[in-house]
């Protein structure tokens, strides 16, 4: 179901619960309502009102994909940017990382399973983003 983005910082700024298998509804909230926003590259479930980490990107085809519990693993290549964010008017500084290492939960046949994953560039920027929604932390 497609959600209403959450403005308040109040709310954004509250660290996230581990997510479950349980939050499959989750993950498909915020896959249809990102499919819904243009230009949207990725969304996390505390953006439409549920504190929980859960983060849906957009690869660099346009294809949708979900973590649950998304961590940062390792990070090289640091480097300055200035980022939007769905939830927030204005741009912000941050220092993100050209290539990442994450571990993040995939839900397969209805059960968590743990994956490790490298990213570069573009991609790797927005799952840091969406890594920073889980913990609450406002670019």
């Amino acid at each position: 179901m497609i959600k209403e983005l959450v403005q308040d910082e109040a709310i954004l700024s509250q660290p996230c619960e581990a997510a479950t298998a349980e939050d499959e509804a989750v993950a498909q909230d915020l896959l249809d309502t990102i499919a819904s926003l243009e230009g949207a590259a990725c969304l996390a479930a505390n953006q439409i009102g549920v504190a929980k980490r859960v983060v849906v990107y957009l690869d660099d085809n346009d294809q949708p994909h979900v973590m649950y519990n998304p961590v940062l693993k390792q990070a090289l290549g640091a480097f300055k940017a200035v980022e939007g964010c769905l939830s927030l008017e204005d741009e912000s500084k941050v220092t993100r990382y050209d290539r990442i290492k994450v571990a993040y939960d995939e839900l397969v046949d209805g059960a968590l399973v743990a994956r490790k994953k490298d990213f570069t560039g573009w991609t790797a920027q927005i799952i840091q983003h969406m890594i920073d929604h889980c913990k609450g932390k406002l670019v």
